[in-house]
């Protein structure tokens, strides 16, 4: 006679009961990441750590996997049978630390990821605890996209800290442009004439890209900066630069909108006869497309711990641009938003940072954990849900 199956009940009592025996340890990776805050493709030290905490509870650890330095895999279960990747982000913001509660995410996926490891087998499945350095702003989930991290996965989930409770974050495609104006110096003064005012172009560029803004979609978004505007009043400046972040609900949009934007741009350096260089400053952002099937198990498992989340709308969302948009273009995904702080606290302030470290962060990395943790149990116990959660994906939702 052989043991049957665990069912997904009794999985996730152990998978719990394991959380809550780690709850110190989880709680001490989330403090010491969020004390030493390290921007992307530079998260050493959480890289470190986090290897170390997987490795320490018995899983091998591939540091510095698909030749990213601060990335990271564990995996756990047979090869053969469905599996899921559970993603932990780790990197921080300039000058205000962990103010998206990166450090929420990296615990509370790395508790998930322990969790599920100890039933994994049992269940026939595999969690994968993966990784995903530069979220902010490199693109980091995108490269290991290219470098092949995601073939063997068959969904992906992970959380992100709010001051709200939400199945999704509202997310726009975005794209990061540079245009470099190279013109002519000359003396200001003396002789005007012989120059070609680079700083001038940047000007009547952005002045285009304004008035752009004026005939986009009331979801779409442009916005720049001057980097680079000339040295000294009395030189003609013969470098100027802009960056731009243009954003759309859809990669549809976002691949129309970008080159009216740079037509303004252009414009400039037409207009004041200088040359302009556009590059690229970052990989494109795609839209999230949460996974309605998962998007229920995330529900009914923020259920079990006392959670309730909503749906976004107007006035009740939060709004952004994640490289999750790029993973749940290729396998089924979700990027639900858990609760730590005040609804009128905003994520990316330094208000948010000190919630990301106190009470309302720590609750979060325990239920954050056992949430993604029920989750991965049921998506791994239940072929159905499997067959329709892919059925989803393909139809495009």
């Amino acid at each position: 006679m052989t043991n049957a199956a665990p069912t997904a009940s009794d999985a996730k009592q152990k998978a719990f009961e394991r959380i809550d025996a780690l709850t110190e340890e989880l709680l001490g990776v989330s403090h010491a990441i969020h004390e030493h805050p390290e921007l992307g493709y530079e998260e050493r030290f959480a890289h470190d750590l986090l290897t170390t905490t997987i490795a320490s509870a018995g899983l091998k650890a591939e540091r510095s996997a698909y030749g990213l330095e601060t990335a990271f895999t564990a995996r756990s279960g047979p090869d053969s049978g469905p599996s899921v990747a559970i993603l932990c982000e780790y990197d921080a913001l300039p000058g205000i630390g962990h103010a998206c509660g990166h450090n929420v995410i990296a615990s509370a996926g790395l508790g998930a990821g322990l969790a599920v490891a100890c039933v994994a087998a049992d269940l026939g499945g595999q969690v994968i605890i993966m990784g995903t350095p530069a979220e902010e702003s490199g693109g980091g989930k995108i490269r290991l996209i290219d470098a092949g991290a995601f073939e063997d996965v068959d969904a992906a989930i992970m959380l992100h800290p709010a001051g709200l409770e939400l199945f999704s974050m509202t997310t726009l495609a975005v794209s990061q442009l540079r245009a470099t104006y190279h013109g002519r110096p000359s003396h200001a003064a003396a002789a005007p004439e012989l120059g070609r005012n680079a700083l001038d172009a940047a000007v009547l560029g952005y002045q285009a890209a304004a008035a752009l803004r004026q005939h986009i979609r009331p979801t779409e978004r442009i916005h720049g900066i001057f980097t680079i505007g000339g040295q000294k009043p009395n030189v003609v400046p013969a470098l100027a630069q802009t960056v731009w972040y243009v954003r759309s609900p859809d990669a549809r949009g976002l691949a129309d909108l970008k080159p009216r934007l740079a037509a303004c741009l252009r414009s400039g350096a037409v207009a004041a006869e200088v040359e302009v260089a556009l590059d690229a400053v970052a990989l494109d952002y795609l839209d999230v497309i949460s996974n309605p099937v998962l998007e229920r198990l995330w529900g009914q498992n923020a259920a079990a711990v006392g959670r309730r989340p909503a749906q976004p709308e107007p006035g009740r969302s939060v709004v952004g641009s994640t490289d999750m948009g790029n993973v749940s273009a290729v396998v089924p995904s979700i990027h639900p938003m858990i609760s730590v702080a005040p609804p009128d606290v905003a994520i990316h302030t330094e208000a948010f940072a000190e919630h990301a470290r106190g009470p309302g962060g720590d609750k979060a990395v325990i239920d954050g954990a056992k949430m993604l943790a029920g989750v991965a149990i049921d998506y791994l116990a239940d072929a159905s849900l499997r067959k329709a959660a892919s059925e989803a994906f393909v139809a495009g939702g």
